[in-house]
């Protein structure tokens, strides 16, 4: 499976290379009258939600391509935007609906019910809980 996503991403990134949408969507967002925090704001919300539904690995190698262009041309560090990457994916996979990383815990921890395992994740995860 992990191939197969490989293979999809690299007919991905030859997609974007021949069409140069990376480049096109930095020049757009770059001329939009909203500061750069904003739309870095908004490339982790999109991190966040993919997390939600879909593997990390898939998440960065799919999705990289395409935000890296645009987040060098804000003139960030590209560093500092991996870590916000890993971070953000992380912070999705432990958020419902599907919380991958979650099910995991839940082979582990056999004896443990699914919703003690997201009450106690609730301070780390994107969604607000009541107690």
């Amino acid at each position: 499976m992990i191939f197969i996503i490989l293979l999809g991403a690299m007919i991905l990134g030859y997609f974007l290379a021949v069409t140069r949408l990376p480049f096109d969507l930095a020049e757009m967002a770059e001329g939009l009258p909203v500061s750069r925090y904003v739309i870095l704001i908004f490339v982790m919300i999109i991190f966040i939600f993919l997390g939600c539904v879909m593997d990390s690995l898939a998440i960065i190698i799919l999705t990289v391509p395409i935000f890296f262009p645009l987040i060098d041309k804000l003139g960030f560090d590209a560093i500092w935007f991996g870590i916000l990457v890993v971070r953000a994916a992380e912070i999705g996979l432990i958020t419902p609906p599907v919380g991958l990383n979650v099910f995991i815990i839940k082979g582990i921890a056999k004896d443990v019910p699914m919703y003690t395992i997201f009450r106690e994740l609730c301070p780390f995860s994107s969604l607000t809980c009541a107690k």
